[in-house]
């Protein structure tokens, strides 16, 4: 056996053999570069290197409380021997992802009733290995001090982690370590509590850890590892977390896998070095061909089930099948999890349903050779459409040449490679988006925005998201122009006085024209029954004075009282529509602004929601915004990205 008295002497022995050990302690703001400082400082290489983390090192948020890392490096004097021809047979780089925590052995003591126990751990990765001097200490700090010297030893050359009896010792029971677990309310979570034992009482080990947790009636998911570390070093009197049940698993609801792209912001539009767009490079129609797949179900996936820690099963959801949305012109494979194509044509996601849609192409012009064109599907037309003519289209329009004076209606987008010449008349109605090289004296509204590059003159142009002009000669020039969400061109307005340019935005355009169509209406109903009144009650009382009429003005009077009944409730109708319109218009939150990249000229209207403002100075590079119930003019902002971007998933060559 040893005493306290050898032991110093296998301590002061021990300080000997580490002075013969360089060591420095180096910094820096990763782990790579502090060890990179030591390896400097020491004049060694990287690979050469043992070190401890003295304190970890962390970036901080927004640059407040960084700190470095700091660590202690060491080399032994044999390997600065060896050095040289070491470095002539490698010369090996540092490899930050190489890089990991070394961890030293270790040693613990645990006091049962039949003895003391001493375990000792080795290293992990480039760690030092313990000392049978650092083992001893670990044996006197529980002041076990007549303890088997020899089979220390052993221990600490072996370091297998086992425990083993290395002394006698005389058991107290009444100051064994305690320890309460505790479970909680949902019997998910267990932590325990440990008392530290007393003189002469024993430690709790894993063993006992586990019965405790049998007693308890926890089962599911104790966390053994955690336990193993715990007993050989516990932590006294804090509540410390040892089981954690397991949460079920909902399953993945099904869902639809597209073979071709629905998104139309994936689609950019694509601008040439003039600053026109490149309509035929749009590639805005995807074409497909017969029994071409589609789309593909991804079935819904099982729930996994939960458990307590007492064992009760906790059960998952299954995941929620869906429908195969099969539209028009499409089919299901014989495994019912694929939609394939019936036909050679473009597919369309419309309503949720995947539909294939057959392409019309038009060869030459729309006129009396063709006539009007009604189509379900998409229409092509390689030349003009001339003064007069109509084309209607359940898909897309896009159109070559130019349009003149005549009716465009489709549900999808309308793309014009020219432009627009209304000469004051014709329609342009798009359920979607209109792309046009110019608009000039039209009547355009779209469903969602309009594109265009050498700029709108004199045309009225309704358009639920946006309005833009980008391009070299992106003006607006007279007429009206209304957006739901903005307005913006190179230029607004023009230099002399002419037609005026009026500009609004915040508002949802279709709701606008309802609210002026139904004021309208409630004005001349208004103004009828007024003067109906008077004829009203100059009949009645010649009728009470005389009472009789004669009988064309019996009839007359007749006629009046049912058209008043008529008005009446068209009235009253008209001002129900107009309070709806107005409180959707109210609950409708769009910033809504009007922006012009280069120039506005005196004289445009702007109106931002109800708030109108009439332009006195020349600005440049402005963009009006309402705040405070005042239109404001801030710096140019740029159209919104969307607006940039190209149509819903369509190819034309």
């Amino acid at each position: 056996m040893i005493d306290f008295v050898q032991l110093q002497e296998i301590v002061k022995k021990q300080l000997e053999q580490d002075r013969a050990i360089r060591s420095v302690d180096a910094s820096g703001p990763t782990l790579e570069a502090a060890v990179n400082e030591a390896a400097a400082l020491l004049d060694t290489s990287i690979r050469r290197l043992e070190y401890e983390i003295i304190e970890r090192g962390s970036s901080g948020f927004m640059g407040a409380g960084k700190k470095d890392w700091v660590i202690r490096a060491y080399e032994h004097v044999s390997t600065k021997k060896k050095k040289h021809a070491e470095e002539l047979l490698v010369d090996e780089e540092f490899d930050s992802a190489a890089v990991v925590v070394n961890e030293d052995g270790d040693a613990y003591v645990q006091c049962r009733s039949d003895g003391v126990y001493l375990k000792v751990i080795p290293p992990q990765g480039n760690g030092r290995r313990i000392y049978s001097a650092y083992a001893m200490q670990a044996l006197h700090d529980r002041n076990i001090s007549d303890f088997d010297n020899a089979m220390v030893e052993t221990l600490v050359e072996s370091a297998d982690g086992m425990y083993v009896k290395v002394a006698e010792f005389k058991h107290n029971p009444m100051q064994d370590s305690m320890a309460q677990v505790e479970v909680d309310d949902a019997e998910m979570k267990v932590f325990v509590t440990v008392i530290p034992p007393g003189e002469g009482g024993a430690d709790l080990n894993f063993d006992a850890y586990k019965s405790l947790c049998a007693q308890n009636r926890v089962y599911h998911g104790v966390k053994d590892d955690f336990l193993v570390k715990f007993a050989d070093r516990p932590t006294y009197r804090e509540k410390v977390e040892i089981a954690e049940g397991t949460r079920p698993m909902n399953g993945k609801d099904a869902y639809i896998h597209h073979y071709f792209e629905t998104d139309q912001t994936k689609i950019k539009l694509k601008e040439g070095t003039n600053g026109r767009v490149n309509f035929k490079e749009l590639n805005i129609i995807q074409n497909v061909v017969q029994n071409q797949p589609l789309a593909k179900k991804m079935p819904a996936e099982d729930g996994v089930d939960g458990k307590t820690v007492t064992g009760k099963i906790l059960p998952a959801r299954s995941g929620n099948d869906i429908p195969l949305p099969v539209g028009t012109n499409v089919h299901v494979n014989e495994d019912e999890d694929t939609i394939l194509a019936d036909i050679n044509g473009q597919v369309i996601l419309a309503g949720g349903k995947i539909n294939v849609e057959p392409v019309l192409t038009v060869e030459g012009d729309v006129n009396l050779k063709t006539g009007n064109i009604i189509f379900l599907g998409t229409v092509i037309v390689t030349g003009n459409i001339e003064d007069g003519f109509s084309v209607k289209a359940a898909g897309n329009i896009e159109v070559k040449g130019t349009v003149s004076k005549a009716e465009l209606d489709a549900e999808g987008d309308i793309i014009i490679y020219q432009g627009i010449n209304g000469k004051s008349g014709g329609k342009i109605r798009a359920g979607r988006s209109l792309w046009s090289r110019f608009i000039e004296n039209a009547n355009v509204e779209v469903g969602n925005m309009v594109v265009v590059t050498d700029g709108i003159i004199n045309s009225q142009v309704d358009a639920i998201k946006s309005i833009v002009c980008m391009g070299k000669r992106a003006n607006i020039m007279g007429g009206r122009l209304r957006a739901g969400e903005e307005i913006n061109a190179k230029v607004l307005g023009n230099s002399t006085s002419g037609t005026e340019t009026i500009c609004e935005v915040g508002f949802d355009p279709h709701s606008k024209i309802e609210l002026e169509r139904l004021m309208t209406i409630k004005a001349s109903a208004e103004d009828e029954l007024e003067t109906m009144r008077l004829d009203l009650q100059t009949l009645i009382n010649t009728k009470k004075q005389r009472k009789t009429l004669p009988e064309e003005k019996e009839l007359f009077l007749q006629e009046l009282m049912e058209r008043r009944q008529v008005l009446t409730e068209e009235l009253k109708k008209a001002i129900d529509g107009i309070q709806k319109v107005q409180e959707f218009m109210n609950q409708i939150q769009v910033r809504g602004r009007v922006s012009a990249s280069t120039k506005v000229w005196p004289g445009v209207i702007v109106w931002i929601r109800e708030i109108k403002e009439v332009v006195r100075t020349e600005y440049k590079a402005v963009t009006f915004v309402l705040e405070n119930g005042l239109v404001r003019v801030t710096k140019y902002e740029e159209p919104d990205e969307l607006a940039k971007r190209g149509l819903d998933g369509y190819n034309s060559n």
